[in-house]
């Protein structure tokens, strides 16, 4: 399983516009557009994501799953807990943080 958040990291690792990786994949590109504006585990056909995930690996990149130990040497990210990720994510730019007194 792949999540959009994933994909989105792994073409920026890779240095990958959409279109390239369409091609990489043998998907078209509103179907990589589709897959990264979804939210959570991409759902698709298994034929699709086979190929995606088939492109990103033979690209040199090496999906984590949740709690997965990564063996591998090499960069890569990897989201903490989501209570974790759903703070930073409130108090993002633009958005007002909350106000803690001393």
């Amino acid at each position: 399983m792949i999540t959009a958040s994933q994909l989105r990291a792994a073409r920026a690792l890779l240095a990958l516009d959409q279109r390239r990786l369409s091609e990489l994949a043998g998907l078209s590109l509103p179907t990589i557009q589709r897959m990264e504006a979804s939210d959570g585990v991409i759902r698709g056909n298994v034929d699709s994501l086979t190929k995606l995930i088939t492109a990103l690996e033979a690209a040199g990149l090496e999906l984590l799953g949740e709690n997965t130990v990564s063996h591998g040497g090499g960069r890569g990210v990897r989201l903490k807990a989501a209570k974790a990720t759903q703070s930073i994510r409130r108090n993002a730019p633009g958005r007002s943080a909350p106000v803690r007194s001393a």
